[in-house]
């Protein structure tokens, strides 16, 4: 015997209902998982029990499906009713033509034109808007004036340092030109003095004979018979 026929309308046992859900549910979610692998299909499923708890199941990202979703509707929407899309942009150009109608009448009363038709608080709040347009103008002029002071300043110190840097490598190229020169006389002394040197080592050594005069005839008794040995170098 087969199944009987089951009415499709809502389950009254709790017990059953929620056994119900859980087995359609398991199957449904099955199904869309196959359907999206078999077909090469972006599926999206959105679950919600009689509780509130979420069940859902995408085969990208639950999010690209929406805008997707999204974007399909509003364009199928607009080749419905092409006359919709044509109604919002008269209505946008006319809404731009207006304020550019409000903004030339705006410019002109600043101007001081055509203001035969504006009452009194009219003029006043122009006078109001003009003041305090002057006075922003003449704000940033002042910040303007000083930020150009404090520039000139900044420019005469960094100047100062140039020149102070200068001078100081004036002296340090002076001191050094004269360090070298003190250098240089020291070392020609010093070479010369080796030289000196060098020749009076390379000099020979004389050995002279010579037997010494006589004094007096009593010292020449004296020394009678001895030789005397003088070495003289030179």
């Amino acid at each position: 015997m087969g199944r009987g026929k089951i009415a499709i309308r809502r389950i009254d046992n709790t017990t059953s209902r929620q056994v119900t859900f859980s087995k359609r549910r398991n199957g449904l979610l099955k199904k869309s998982k196959e359907l999206a692998i078999l077909c090469d299909a972006e599926v999206g499923v959105i679950i919600f029990s009689s509780t509130g708890k979420l069940y859902d199941f995408a085969s990208s990202s639950m999010k690209s499906v929406i805008d997707r979703y999204s974007n399909v509707r509003e364009e199928q929407k607009q080749l419905v009713n092409p006359n919709s899309e044509i109604k919002f942009w008269q209505n946008e150009a006319v809404m731009l033509k207006q304020q550019l109608h409000i903004q030339q009448e705006r410019h002109r009363h600043i101007m001081g034109e055509e203001l035969s038709g504006l009452s009194v608080k009219d003029l006043q709040n122009l006078e109001t808007q003009l003041e305090i347009s002057l006075r922003g103008v003449r704000t940033k002029k002042v910040e303007d004036v000083l930020q150009g002071k404090l520039i000139h300043h900044e420019n005469a110190e960094l100047h100062k340092k140039v020149n102070l840097i200068r001078e100081e490598n004036k002296a340090l190229c002076k001191k050094v030109h004269e360090t070298g020169e003190t250098s240089g006389s020291h070392r020609d002394v010093m070479l010369s003095n080796s030289k000196n040197v060098r020749e009076k080592s390379n000099g020979h050594a004389h050995l002279q004979l010579h037997q010494p005069q006589q004094q007096n005839n009593e010292s020449a008794n004296e020394s009678a018979g001895t030789i005397e040995l003088g070495l003289q170098l030179y």
